[in-house]
């Protein structure tokens, strides 16, 4: 039996003023799902993410929360709902142990259970070194990591992250992408906005993607899926590679530093490029898409394949 949606969103709209944030905005995010929310600045996704937290009312349309409504039932939300906002400010004064124990508190777990959960914290996001260090102390990517540790101090089934990888180093944000996906295998619906869709690409499993405060449509974003792109091929040979093009007809897009891009529909035709190359005689060093699927579509998207 399929699971009703974690996140459901449909027709909303929010305008400040003159400013129309967000349109029309329809999408579904579901549990032990990682869905990505994509969009380029001023595109509404942060207004967005807000109306899901329930710290701003849609001008129109309706929201739910694993079935509550964050107009009328916002304590319900917050209850499931964890919320990583891009920047949080942290009690300067207060210690990385003291602000989750505090948070905790604030999310109704008693003393005893609020020390417990802020020390699985510190270890899980990785500051147990700094863990009895004032939050003024920390860099930012140490901010961001307090930030994830507070949006998940009550256990949320829902989370919410808006740019999360932030300030993070690369290892960190390995971490980060493995903690996301456990999440989602724990059952967790995960809504994540980030501008590196390389990164979204090696963790969502659906993606919204939004343009001038508007959801692209299912047609649109399989259009988009199914145009011609870049592959990038590499020979331990260039010039046999080259050459090797020329003679089978194989149309190619230009080389760039990190080998020759090939434009091909799909993964078929991929799949037939390197068996004539290999069949050829071409020792192929690499083979793959130049962009990732959610960038490729973004990118067409952004070029007028929205509808």
């Amino acid at each position: 039996m399929t699971q009703p949606p974690a996140i459901a969103v449909e027709g909303v709209a929010r305008s400040f003023g003159s400013v129309h944030a967000v349109r029309d905005v329809t999408f579904e995010a579901h549990p032990g799902r990682v869905t990505a929310l994509i969009g380029p600045n001023g595109s509404g996704k942060t207004t967005l993410l807000l109306m899901l937290a329930s710290l701003l009312q849609p001008d129109r349309g309706t929201i739910r929360i694993q079935g509550h409504d964050p107009v009328t039932d916002p304590r319900a939300v917050r209850r499931v709902m964890g919320w990583m906002p891009d920047v949080l400010g942290s009690w300067a004064t207060l210690t990385v142990r003291q602000t989750l124990e505090t948070t905790a508190r604030l999310y109704e777990l008693d003393a005893a259970q609020a020390r417990s959960r802020a020390a699985e914290l510190i270890d899980l996001v990785g500051l147990e070194e700094l863990a009895d260090q004032p939050t003024r102390v920390l860099s930012r990517g140490q901010k961001q990591r307090l930030s994830l540790a507070r949006a998940l101090v009550h256990r949320p089934t829902v989370l919410l992250l808006d740019e999360p990888a932030s300030g993070l180093d690369p290892a960190a944000r390995i971490d980060l992408r493995v903690l996301v996906r456990r999440l989602a295998a724990e059952g967790a619906s995960v809504l994540v906005s980030s501008h590196v869709l390389a990164e979204l690409d090696e963790m969502a499993d659906d993606a919204v993607y939004l343009d001038h405060g508007v959801t692209a449509s299912r047609e649109s974003v399989e259009a988009s899926r199914s145009t011609v792109r870049d592959w990038r091929v590499r020979a331990l040979d260039p010039a046999a590679l080259a050459a090797a093009l020329a003679e089978l007809g194989i149309p190619t897009g230009g080389d760039d530093h990190l080998g020759t891009l090939v434009p091909v529909a799909g993964e078929q035709e991929a799949a037939a490029v390197l068996t004539r190359l290999t069949a050829h005689g071409v020792a192929i060093s690499a083979f793959g898409p130049a962009v990732g699927d959610l960038e490729h579509t973004f990118l067409d998207l952004a070029k007028g394949g929205r509808s």
